[in-house]
């Protein structure tokens, strides 16, 4: 690549001359800097790589984007007005459009963004296309899997990502869009063709400073759509709803309450958990779309939850909008098996132990309001309060989960901080445990309180009788609840094989 024609992809404001030497290279984290690197000063919520330029230079960086000139400094310095923004335009331009080259989608969703990806590339790899998948968990780039570090890479990663793909000859490539990678323009300058806004709730508030940021933050991804990309919106979230009138591309809604929504959800039995519903297309089949397709097909999920038949819905719009097949995607749902910690059913041996991932207020009246409708004698309640998040996350959970406690016919709420079990970024502080506390105390709820996990989870486990549910809830101080619960089951039950025992945690990222 030619210095010239890298530094054409952005808009140069100023410059401040110094040594020139060819540019072979990008780099915005100065320890990953490799002799002839470009070095780009980002700034991130706790850092500023402007601060890192001198050492950047030191490992052998040949030149940098800044927001503002560096001082004692010899490589020459690109001024812009978004280093983040550039970043991501050399990125693309250094590994030649790598997102134009396949079929690229971007999902976006409070709750869900996870199994809704999961759930695109399983229907995506059952009609046998090379795919691609970014998000949570894994990266996905053809047949290479590593770990994921964030959520949303950081641009110059994630067109390296897109790059690998196009060496992997993927076709079609789904990934994970978070409020904060649209915000840190992360995901600048990739060339989707199908954006998804699934559900958007209050979470993140300390992160971004407020709702409407936050709000903000998320409705970029269809606002910033073109007119040749299409937007899938769930109709039954009125903030994901309200965007439809807020983008430039071919919008098309999917809903179960709201019934104005172009596909609906009909027949939904919850019974079991496991959702049976019908999928209805034929506002848009007389629109022109889905040609080829039913009317209508019946979907049958394994993985539980209401919350799950919406992220199913996300990816049955994304599939129709690739032409697969409604048999494929029947087929696909099926067979899916979902993600870990996101109502993940993982013991049923006369009674059922639920695994999910409550991460805020919107999370939790979902996954209990799926609980409202299955069919089970008593449900007990295991929460692991969310550490380090901020007062305003935890008093809103607690708020949500004190609606539904009376509903669900509840005793006790028992609590954890998670102690041993945490790491120091996610320590529950003094003012998030007193209010959830004093929400408890407000609603009349009786709760116990322990400072270590297993204590918790043994305390609603000596509760639950056959035919109960015991729900494990909460993020970061639940992550290895499942595996604290099935060892003292194993304890229990001498009778149970391990292996069946401990199946659910098989293939698990978390918590082992």
């Amino acid at each position: 690549m030619k210095k010239n024609r890298l530094l054409d992809a952005i808009e140069i404001l100023d410059k401040k001359p110094g040594t020139t030497e060819p540019i072979t290279g990008i780099a915005y984290h100065s320890k990953q800097v490799k002799k002839g690197d470009l070095f780009v000063c980002i700034r991130g919520y706790k850092t500023d790589g402007h601060h890192y330029l001198k050492n950047a230079i030191g490992s052998g960086a040949v030149a940098a984007v800044v927001e503002e000139y560096v001082e004692g400094v010899e490589v020459t310095q690109y001024l812009v007005s978004d280093s983040r923004l550039a970043l991501a335009a050399l990125a693309d331009t250094f590994y030649d459009h790598p997102s134009r080259k396949f079929k690229l989608t971007g999902i976006t969703a409070t709750n869900g963004k996870t199994t809704t990806t999961y759930m695109t590339n399983a229907i995506l790899e059952t009609h046998g296309l090379k795919t691609g998948m970014i998000g949570t968990v894994i990266v996905k780039t053809g047949d290479i899997i590593r770990p994921a570090e964030l959520t949303t890479p950081e641009s110059l990663d994630l067109h390296r990502y897109f790059a690998d793909m196009v060496g992997q000859n993927v076709t079609h490539a789904v990934m994970e869009v978070s409020s904060s990678g649209l915000e840190l323009k992360r995901v600048g300058f990739a060339d989707f063709n199908i954006v998804v806004v699934n559900n958007i709730s209050r979470e993140h508030i300390d992160l971004h400073g407020s709702f409407e940021a936050y709000f903000n933050a998320k409705a970029s991804l269809a606002r910033n759509a073109s007119e040749n990309q299409w937007a899938v919106f769930n109709a039954d979230c009125p903030y994901s709803a309200s965007l439809a009138a807020e983008t430039k591309a071919m919008a098309i809604t999917y809903g179960f309450k709201n019934r104005d929504a172009d596909c609906l959800v009909n027949g939904l039995d919850l019974s079991s958990g496991r959702a049976c519903f019908e999928v209805d297309i034929s506002r848009p089949k007389q629109g022109g779309l889905f040609s080829d397709q039913p009317d209508s097909f019946k979907v049958e999920l394994s993985v539980l939850g209401l919350h799950s038949v919406y992220n199913a819905m996300a990816a049955i719009m994304i599939a129709l909008l690739h032409n697969i097949p409604a048999e494929t995607i029947v087929k696909a749902l099926k067979e899916f098996r979902g993600v870990e910690r996101r109502f993940e059913l993982i013991f049923e041996e006369g009674f059922k132990v639920i695994d999910d991932h409550f991460a805020n207020s919107g999370n939790i009246h979902v996954t209990l309001e799926t609980l409202k409708m299955m069919d089970y004698k008593k449900l007990h309640l295991v929460y692991a309060i969310r550490g380090s998040r901020g007062v305003t996350v935890n008093r809103e959970n607690a708020e949500a989960i004190a609606h539904w406690v009376p509903l669900l016919g509840v005793d006790m709420v028992i609590a954890t901080t998670s102690s041993s079990h945490v790491g120091e970024k996610d320590v529950v502080t003094s003012d998030e445990l007193k209010v959830f506390e004093t929400v408890m105390n407000e609603a009349g709820i009786r709760t116990e309180i322990f400072s270590e996990l297993p204590a918790a989870v043994a305390c609603g486990l000596n509760a639950t009788e056959p035919g109960d549910v015991l729900l494990l809830a909460g993020c970061q101080g639940m992550d290895y609840g499942a595996s604290v619960c099935l060892e003292q089951i194993s304890a229990l039950r001498p009778d149970l094989p391990k292996n069946n025992i401990f199946a659910a945690l098989k293939n698990r990222v978390a918590g082992i």
